[in-house]
């Protein structure tokens, strides 16, 4: 997630936070401290409740993080692969790989609401055990407090609706009985614009009768209804493309821009004609070396004031397809090196024989994540503007997992299906 970062990890799994996390604890903390440590436990100095505040905020992030750790090593225990875990404003999410099947997915999707459910009870009861034997009347507040809340959000989270663990729940079941993921995540991802709509009415309604946590309600069930919907069109988009093949999907011939081009020159003479928003590049072997998205090259180019490059017309200040987050450099006598391997994380970078910055700003040509690198083999150079048949680019063409080719009588699904697609649990989101 933008806006994150790194805080830890927890058995390998890589806990990050995002920006709006310390923020929301400190309306956490003031709300416990300014209005609930006061109606449980009267007659305390100003201080203890402020110390309250803080502890059960804390304790409600260590809750969070016990909840996505639940999903997380039991996607690990069914063999999914999991990047991390970040904790945000509406709780949190884990970015995993698809289930493999319906009780994999099923088996993750119940295990966070458990967690919850038995933190709600463990606090519940060890609030009513210190109570009854200490009588203490501030810390039976706070774990009280802390087990009410982890029982609601367990609840909460178990309602048949995507992006909700119990919407999860919902689509395995169905994946189970039909056999057909897809059409399942397109009924729980309707069943959670259902259900969002009817959270933010029902949160609409309390707020304009003066309840303020009625808008909180209210915003936690547009994001339900927004994400479900964005999760229903993606199902219906794999439904759709179900059958159909690369070569299909594919026009021909492919435009294609040669990469030692100068910037003004590929902007007005491949470009411009194209008309496409993304190209893929070719080297003076005729080979695939990267692609670069006209959006970010004209925006890098206006960025360093060079709508008009003063310097086109020497060949050296060109377009060239450089490692990822690596921009490419236009300055001149920029070497014409070779393209991307296979896995962009391998490989050598140019050398930089002009360590010297000119006054042409870097663009940032995409690494093609797409394309799949051969043995080389002589060949003239292309022309100035190219066109690459449907044959060499399938040939030449990667899953996004950098494997081998994908060929013609391929699937567009599998190239999708490499695609993860960020679905969420509000308050305890899960990212499958």
């Amino acid at each position: 997630m933008k806006g994150s970062f790194r805080i830890g990890s927890v058995r390998g799994v890589a806990l990050r936070a995002h920006w709006s996390v310390p923020l929301i604890m400190l309306l956490f903390a003031y709300g416990l401290a300014r209005r609930t440590m006061p109606g449980f436990a009267p007659g305390q100095a100003p201080v203890v409740y402020a110390a309250a505040g803080v502890v059960g905020a804390l304790l409600l992030l260590m809750s969070l993080v016990v909840h996505e750790m639940a999903h997380a090593l039991t996607a690990r225990r069914a063999g999914i692969p999991v990047r991390d875990v970040t904790l945000w404003a509406l709780g949190g999410l884990t970015r995993m790989d698809r289930p493999a099947t319906a009780g994999a997915a099923c088996a993750v999707a119940v295990s966070g609401p458990f967690a919850s459910l038995l933190l709600g009870g463990i606090g519940v009861g060890v609030a009513a055990g210190v109570e009854a034997s200490l009588g203490w009347r501030v810390p039976v507040a706070v774990l009280g407090w802390l087990g009410g809340v982890n029982l609601l959000l367990g609840v909460f989270n178990l309602l048949p609706a995507a992006p909700l663990d119990g919407g999860r729940v919902l689509q395995a079941l169905l994946w189970w009985r039909t056999g057909d993921r897809e059409r399942a995540q397109r009924a729980a991802g309707r069943s959670g614009q259902i259900v969002g709509m009817a959270l933010a009415a029902l949160g609409w309604l309390a707020f304009v009768k003066g309840m303020s946590g009625g808008l909180w309600l209210m915003v936690i069930g547009l994001f339900v209804a927004g994400t479900a919907a964005a999760e229903r069109r993606w199902a219906e988009l794999f439904m759709a493309l179900r059958g159909v093949r690369v070569a299909e999907a594919m026009s021909s011939p492919v435009v294609a821009g040669p990469d030692w081009l100068t910037v003004d020159r590929f902007l007005s003479e491949v470009a411009a004609q194209a008309g496409h928003s993304v190209l893929p590049l070719l080297d003076f072997e005729g080979h695939p070396s990267g692609v670069v998205r006209m959006r970010r090259l004209g925006r890098v180019v206006r960025a360093a004031g060079v709508a008009a490059c003063t310097g086109c017309g020497d060949p050296g200040v060109a377009v060239h397809a450089r490692r990822a987050r690596r921009a490419a450099e236009l300055r001149p006598g920029a070497p014409r090196h070779r393209g991307w391997p296979a896995n962009p994380g391998h490989g050598r970078r140019p050398p930089r024989r002009h360590p010297h910055r000119s006054r042409h700003r870097p663009v940032s040509p995409e690494p093609p994540k797409s394309v799949s690198r051969r043995p080389r083999r002589p060949a003239a150079a292309p022309a100035p503007t190219g066109h690459i048949g449907r044959e060499h680019a399938a040939r030449t063409a990667g899953n996004h997992c950098g494997g081998g080719g994908i060929g013609l009588e391929h699937s567009v699904l599998s190239i999708l299906e490499h695609t993860v697609l960020p679905t969420y649990d509000v308050d305890r989101n899960a990212c499958r």
